[in-house]
């Protein structure tokens, strides 16, 4: 049995797609019901798990022979940097009531960074705290996720600037496609591994850059757009027009890393990078109106 948290996502459930047509039986835990169909339409077993109950996530994991961890942002939550490391405390304390065969976490980039970086060093701690598990642990690190430039595609169409937060627009990042992301983990829980931790990465089939990003769009949508980055002083106000002060705090944070170059990355001297296929344009095309 292969247990997956955070099934109905992205990356969760290109991982249980990939499992289930590689013929074994999978048990999505969602959060959701309204949004378990598809997962049913594959053939996995649903557990409805408030992923904050411990005790009943820790029943989830029952006969597993490995678990795939994704933690949730919540940005609606009043506090989703509170939320996001309370989603983690009670994520451990289910492993350690009922530890599977072996236990693949998705993290970050970044998180092997000794300052204060956001986003990274949250997941730094979740690695920590993996790490005094008793069981088998795969960390797979994912770079940023393409479709997270979602959130600024209608501004770039609208207005024919595409908004980032990088300073040197030539900059290239790496960055990787969700489904790409889930297909990798699902390779790798069919490995029979018993090494006690490691830490893998993974990415897209090369590194882009917002002026690459603007270039896509352009083509994508017939529209002349052009990357224009958002001043440092805007970020704040960018930020919390969309969600609350502690995330804000957490991205503002991640994004002057990624501007001082090479700290939000591969971590220096790993051997094992995996690569998605999926190019940025194909990630961004269904992100385009289709009127």
């Amino acid at each position: 049995m292969f247990v997956v948290v955070g099934a109905t996502g992205n990356v969760g459930f290109a991982t249980s797609l990939a499992l289930r047509k590689a013929g074994v039986p999978v048990r999505a835990v969602v959060r959701d019901s309204a949004k378990a169909a598809p997962l049913r339409e594959l053939g996995c077993d649903i557990a409805l798990v408030d992923l904050n109950d411990a005790d009943a996530v820790a029943k989830s994991f029952a006969d597993a022979t490995a678990v795939q961890i994704i933690i949730p942002v919540a940005p609606r939550e009043k506090d989703p940097a509170a939320a996001l490391r309370h989603s983690i405390d009670s994520l451990v304390k289910a492993l350690q009531q009922t530890p599977p065969k072996r236990v693949l976490a998705i993290s970050d980039y970044g998180a092997h960074v000794a300052d204060d970086i956001g986003m990274p060093t949250v997941f730094q701690g979740f690695e920590q705290r993996l790490g005094q598990l008793d069981a088998p642990k795969l960390i797979l690190r994912s770079a940023e996720h393409m479709h997270n430039w979602a959130r600024v595609i209608p501004v770039a169409l609208e207005s024919g600037f595409l908004p980032t937060f990088q300073d040197q627009l030539d900059m290239e990042l790496p960055t990787i496609a969700a489904s790409d992301l889930g297909l990798i983990a699902a390779k790798l829980l069919l490995r029979h591994t018993d090494e006690n931790f490691k830490i893998v990465h993974a990415e897209g089939p090369r590194r882009y850059s917002a002026n690459d990003v603007a270039a896509a769009l352009t083509e994508l949508s017939g529209r002349a757009i052009i990357a224009r980055s958002v001043p440092r002083s805007h970020w704040k106000q960018t930020f919390e027009k969309s969600m609350a002060p502690s995330l804000a705090d957490l991205l503002i944070k991640a994004n002057d890393a990624k501007n001082r170059g090479g700290l939000v990355d591969v971590e220096p001297g790993s051997a094992e990078v995996f690569h998605g296929e999926t190019v940025l344009i194909d990630a961004l095309r269904p992100l385009l109106p289709t009127s």
